[in-house]
């Protein structure tokens, strides 16, 4: 596909309980979200709609909802679920998710990054 226009949410910081190490799921802790998904925005471009667009607060609080709520191993299974909440829109074509744990490592902060494409 091509002439899509994209968007991204950078920086969504949500709280959960997710990892395989001992004490992950025990106690909630950050991770770092960007997403990008591309869709045809060209008739948000001429109506000025929200409508006719994907709602930026929407998709922010999707996402801290599903890290709150849910509980994985990986964060390439709750990479999976965002990306679901995303592509659940049926004008995305394209999806991105990065979830950064920055608490993980000492010194090096650990990034999964996904993409779907319809």
């Amino acid at each position: 596909m091509s002439g899509l226009d994209r968007l991204e949410v950078r920086g969504i910081r949500a709280w959960g309980h997710h990892g395989v190490n001992p004490g992950e799921q025990d106690v909630a802790q950050p991770l770092d979200i960007d997403l990008a998904f591309e869709l045809d925005l060209s008739a948000a471009r001429a109506s000025d709609a929200l409508a006719d667009t994907v709602s930026y607060a929407e998709v922010h609080a999707s996402v801290v909802r599903i890290v709150a709520r849910e509980r994985f191993a990986l964060l390439e299974r709750l990479g999976e679920a965002i990306l679901d909440a995303l592509m659940a829109d049926p004008r995305v074509a394209r999806a991105r998710v990065s979830i950064a744990k920055p608490r993980l490592l000492d010194g090096a902060t650990p990034v999964v990054s996904l993409r779907r494409e319809r």
